[in-house]
């Protein structure tokens, strides 16, 4: 068998195993920080987290196929390698950015809502205070 063969079936297979590790392990811990983004909305949180994990696939497996050809020719081990840790290599940080822009996004919907819960006051008003800033109390009866 053709060395660059071996090295396309080691890429697709290690490639793909690292792929399918990541997105586990994004939706599994991401599913309860979406649960906390949008208020124990668990339904909407499972919703959204399976979207963001077919999106990672989609994009992560067209990245690796597209990433598979190569025009150099691999004579020996030390050929398999090198190609091997150099498309390896460039899937890692794929996986890591990835993974970063994932949780940034996260945290930007994380801080937008709480944003949103500190604008509530904790206590409604209890009076009016004029233009002059003089103080109303409140009218009688209330």
């Amino acid at each position: 068998m053709d060395l660059t063969v071996v090295a396309y079936v080691i890429y697709l297979l290690i490639s793909l195993g690292l792929t399918v590790w990541v997105a586990r392990t994004l939706s599994r811990n991401g599913r309860v920080f979406l649960a906390d983004v949008l208020h124990g909305n668990e339904k909407l949180a499972d919703a959204v987290n399976h979207l963001l994990v077919v999106g990672f696939y989609l994009v992560n497996l067209g990245f690796i196929a597209l990433y598979l050809q190569d025009d150099t020719t691999i004579a020996d081990a030390r050929g398999v390698f090198e190609a091997l840790s150099r498309k390896l290599g460039v899937v890692l940080l794929v996986l890591g950015v990835m993974h970063l822009g994932n949780v940034y996004a996260l945290n930007k919907f994380r801080r937008r809502g709480m944003m949103a819960l500190d604008r509530t006051p904790p206590v409604q008003p209890q009076g009016y205070a004029g233009p002059q800033g003089s103080w109303a109390p409140p009218a009688a009866g209330h």
